[in-house]
C-alpha cells in the first residue's frame, strides 16, 4: 500500500475518542482506526524508510500501574533511532500532526557526555546558537525531563544552565490539521520539518552519541 494521506476521519476519530475513551467506543470504531489511522500510518512507515525502521507504538495505555489512565492513547505514533544516534518521532491526533528530532531522553553515558559538551566553551555556545535559530523558525525545543537547578558539579548561574538542566534535546513542531494532511504531502512535510533540524542532530551525534551502556542500565 502506497502513501496517499491520512482521511479526515483519522482526525475525526481521535476527536471522537478524546470525548469517550471507553472499550465500548474502541471496539464499535475499531474498522475506522484500522482503515483510517493504522493502515495509512504503516505505509506512510514504509515511505520514510529509508530514515530507518520505524516502530509503531501500540494504541493501549499500560494499565497495570497507573490507576485512572484511560485506556487507548489519543495518539497515534512512530519512531526511528538513526545510526548517528538522533531519535526520528512523528503521530496524529485530534489537534494535527507533530514532528520531532533528537534525544528525547539521554541514557546516563549520554548525559555524561551532552553536559560536557555544552560546559565546553567551543560546543556549548554553539548548540546554544542552534536551538536560538530553531525556536526563531518555529521549533518548539523539548526534552522528556528536567532538572529544577543545575546538575550537581555545574554552578547555579551557569551561562547555559537552562540546557544543562535538560535530559534530553530534540526540537519539534506541532500541525493543526491541514488538507496537506490528506495527501502525501504528509510525507514531504515530516521530511522537511526534520531535515530543519539537520543542525541540532549533527551536533548531537558528534558530541553525544548513541548509549553504549546495557539496556537495563540506560537509565537512572
Amino acid at each position: 500500500m502506497s502513501f496517499t494521506g491520512f482521511p479526515p476521519a483519522a482526525f475525526e476519530f481521535y476527536d471522537q475518542l478524546e470525548a469517550d475513551n471507553s472499550k465500548a467506543f474502541w471496539q464499535s470504531h475499531k474498522s475506522t482506526f484500522d482503515e483510517a489511522v493504522k493502515a495509512p500510518l504503516g505505509a506512510l512507515c514504509e515511505e520514510l524508510a529509508d530514515i530507518g525502521p520505524f516502530h509503531v507504538f501500540r494504541p493501549y495505555n499500560d494499565l497495570r500501574f497507573a490507576k485512572g489512565r484511560p485506556p487507548y492513547k489519543t495518539r497515534q505514533g512512530a519512531y526511528c533511532e538513526s545510526e548517528g544516534g538522533a531519535g526520528y518521532y512523528f503521530h496524529i491526533g485530534a489537534d494535527g500532526m507533530l514532528a520531532g528530532v533528537g534525544y528525547y531522553s539521554m541514557a546516563k553515558d549520554q548525559l555524561e557526555r551532552f553536559r560536557d559538551a555544552v560546559d565546553d566553551e567551543a560546543s556549548g555556545p554553539e548548540v546554544e546558537r542552534i536551538t536560538a535559530a530553531l525556536v526563531k523558525q518555529g521549533y518548539s525545543i523539548g526534552a522528556m525531563d528536567e532538572l529544577k537547578t543545575a546538575p550537581r558539579g555545574y554552578a547555579k548561574d551557569h551561562p547555559r544552565v537552562d540546557l544543562l538542566r535538560r535530559k534530553g534535546l530534540m526540537a519539534s513542531k506541532q500541525f493543526p490539521v491541514a488538507a496537506w494532511m490528506h495527501t502525501k504531502k504528509a510525507a514531504t512535510k515530516l521530511r522537511e520539518t526534520w531535515a530543519g533540524v539537520a543542525p541540532l542532530c549533527a551536533w548531537l551525534d558528534a558530541h553525544v552519541g548513541p548509549s553504549t551502556l546495557p539496556p537495563d542500565d540506560t537509565r537512572f
